[in-house]
């Protein structure tokens, strides 16, 4: 019965955190329900172990991910676009002057799964090389070239979105 306590209060205290990691990750507002959802139940059932860890957080993130990548590998052939608004925005940062926000979201969301998973963990929940190929289950050199290559894509992505400076929209 405390494991079941224990366990409330870790989600109560997350759930938040969770769901923009996953809204990030899906770009849907109902598919980030379902991963959240998905995530929880795995966590549930291996809470004796995760709560023991230092850091609990790390583990579930890795549990995310990897039922990530796993329903996307099943739905590969459905052919579906996902589509939502972009999550809440946070205090303005220096790269807001730089970069419209609502600009780049739908680039992310326009990556490959490992790509924008790769994107997410290291802008948004600021974690190392070494933490995200822990939580993808690969190696750093695979999180350096995923992240090359999706930063490529953006910076593709951007300069054909953007208008010259000077011209009419």
């Amino acid at each position: 019965m405390r494991d079941l306590q224990e366990f409330e209060q870790y989600v109560m205290a997350r759930w938040t955190a969770f769901h923009r990691l996953a809204l990030l990750l899906t770009a849907s507002e109902s598919a980030s329900q379902d991963l959240v959802q998905v995530t929880l139940e795995k966590a549930y059932v291996a809470w004796p172990k995760i709560s023991t860890m230092a850091s609990p957080d790390a583990y579930v993130r890795r549990i995310m991910v990897n039922a990530l990548v796993s329903t996307h590998r099943l739905a590969r052939n459905r052919h579906e676009i996902a589509s939502a608004d972009p999550p809440e925005r946070g205090a303005p940062s220096r790269d807001e002057e730089v970069l419209d926000h609502e600009l780049l979201w739908p680039l992310v969301c326009a990556l490959p799964t490992r790509q924008r998973a790769v994107i997410v963990l290291r802008y948004y929940e600021d974690l190392s090389e070494r933490e995200i190929a822990d939580a993808l289950g690969c190696a750093v050199g695979t999180v350096k070239s995923t992240a090359h290559d999706a930063m490529t894509a953006l910076r593709r992505g951007i300069t054909a979105v953007r208008v010259p400076e000077g011209s009419d929209r």
